[in-house]
């Protein structure tokens, strides 16, 4: 039994270790091979007097040693801290210094990037390269590693596994905590209604830094399927990927299903067996042109945040029938509706949706005022048991009579694009840094293919402000998904009765400003 996430993939090693595990381009490893590199890069670590509990960042793309990485951080008795590789190195800086990771394995290239950001992170005992033979300093090479056995810290199910940071609507990027449970019994929950098993070829082509990245790899691990790692360029390439691997599992996000459902799929796509949607709504259109191109793969719409894993998923005979809906709750979770007070909604009521259960995280990291707005204890009607700590998601959400969930929105200012959940204030204060910059307001507005764009609404501090030096500058200390749509200057920001810069307004005028894009 696999109650430790590790363990998934030393059960698997042992019933059917020759089985392939992962794919990147055209090398293969089966189980046997990936739970062998785990152990011993665990013993690397150890050997570098890795700490129990100590936070393990990862910041490489997708390929054999990232996975090794992380699960090689956990069965070592540490964290694994997950980051995403479209971060610069101001958003590595501040994840490093937050949860302060003691270990960072990397490439030369990316250690390259942040050589000048690196002496800020003080609790950092050691650089791994995976792509350097030698080892100095603070610099160990990933062939240098000693991996004399050594043995691991013990951990249990209750101990943190991960840190996945995600943007909140206030602040920087902030930590959530995931025990081992909470991961284990997510892979159990979606491989249930999945119904993932040994055959399945599932396609890596999310974030591993992303809950629903990370779980193409921790399902596939505790049913024995197989993972291909996948970096793409172009939409173009996760459709190959299908043909070339024969894959039956796809996950995605809107923004990147919208733009394959206006590509052509080969016949070899019939391979596909399901794919899934989550990180915002499919749009309608686009759930139309998958089905009738993909006619095999049963599209499952899913509902999820960070906190929690997964909370609803929409069976998909129930897709015509009810099309817009987000579904029930996932295996083993419960999700409510409720009012301000705490009691329940009546149907079609709109009321925050608050998940109960196994997979809910422990909080947020070095972050106790935020942990206690968004976990907190059920009203005793609801709770389990004494003082139960459920998930209060921010968003509103309505049920019909026969207990379907529809999403209305969200009770802060969060903007979604691209899949990827974005900070108006954690933007707002990289665009304070620059001179030339006395306000600014970051919106999200609708956007065909991304699900919102961002617009900058910005007061100028002085007459050199123009588009190009604020785009340019984006451009130096942004990722890729970050960057603004568009830009507009201001004499003076819009303010409400309180003072506060209008954002209703703002994003009222600014509602219709992509509706032609394709």
């Amino acid at each position: 039994m696999s109650e430790l996430i590790h363990q998934l993939i030393e059960l698997s090693a042992k019933t059917s270790g020759g089985r392939v595990a992962l794919i990147h381009k055209d090398q293969h490893w089966n189980y046997g091979q990936l739970n062998e590199q785990i152990i011993q890069l665990s013993h690397g670590l150890l050997n570098l007097s890795l700490s129990p509990g100590a936070r393990v960042a990862v910041y490489l793309p997708k390929q054999f040693e990232t996975v090794v990485a992380l699960f090689g951080a956990c069965r070592a008795g540490g964290v694994m801290v997950p980051i995403n590789p479209v971060l610069k190195s101001a958003q590595v800086k501040h994840i490093l210094k937050d949860c302060s990771a003691e270990f960072l394995i990397t490439s030369k290239q990316r250690y390259q990037q942040l050589i000048d950001i690196l002496p800020h992170c003080q609790s950092l005992k050691s650089v791994i390269l995976i792509d350097d033979n030698g080892s100095h300093g603070q610099i160990t090479g990933w062939e240098q590693l000693d991996h004399s056995a050594a043995s691991p810290h013990r951990r249990i199910d209750r101990d943190v596994a991960a840190l996945l940071y995600t943007s909140g609507s206030t602040g920087k990027p902030k930590g959530v905590v995931l025990s081992h449970a909470n991961l284990v019994a997510g892979a159990k929950s979606v491989s249930e209604y999945l119904h993932n098993h040994k055959d399945d070829r599932l396609l890596a082509v999310l974030p591993l830094s992303f809950d629903y990245g990370l779980s193409q790899l921790t399902t596939a691990f505790l049913t024995g399927a197989s993972v291909v790692l996948l970096e793409y360029l172009l939409p173009r390439d996760v459709i190959k990927a299908v043909d070339r691997y024969q894959i039956t599992g796809l996950a995605a996000v809107p923004p990147l299903w919208v733009q394959l459902a206006e590509l052509e799929w080969p016949q070899g796509a019939s391979s596909l067996r399901y794919i899934t949607n989550s990180g915002g709504v499919m749009p309608q259109p686009t759930l139309q042109k998958l089905r009738e191109k993909l006619p095999e793969a049963k599209p499952y719409l899913m509902y999820g945040l960070t906190e929690a894993f997964r909370s609803t998923y929409l069976e998909p005979s129930e897709l015509d029938r009810r099309p817009y809906s987000i579904g029930k709750a996932i295996p083993n979770a419960e999700v409510l509706v409720l009012r301000e007070d705490g009691t329940p909604c009546a149907p079609h009521e709109p009321g925050e949706l608050v998940h109960r259960g196994v997979h809910v995280g422990l909080g947020y990291w070095n972050a106790p005022d935020k942990t206690r707005e968004r976990f907190r204890p059920l009203p005793l009607q609801h709770q389990g048991h004494p003082g139960e700590i459920a998930v209060w998601s921010g968003d509103t959400v309505k049920q019909d009579e026969e207990g379907f969930l529809y999403f209305v929105g969200r009770k802060d200012d969060m903007i979604k694009s691209s899949g990827y959940r974005i900070s108006p204030a954690e933007l707002e204060d990289v665009l304070f840094a620059l001179p030339e910059v006395a306000e600014v307001a970051a919106l999200g507005i609708p956007h065909p293919q991304l699900g919102q764009a961002i617009v900058l609404a910005i007061k100028p501090a002085h007459e050199e402000a123009t588009n190009e030096s604020i785009i340019r500058y984006c451009k130096q200390e942004l990722p890729n998904f970050m960057q603004p749509k568009h830009i507009k200057f201001y004499n003076e920001l819009p303010r409400n009765a309180n003072g506060k810069i209008d954002r209703p307004k703002l994003v009222a005028e600014h509602q219709h400003l992509f509706q032609n894009d394709k």
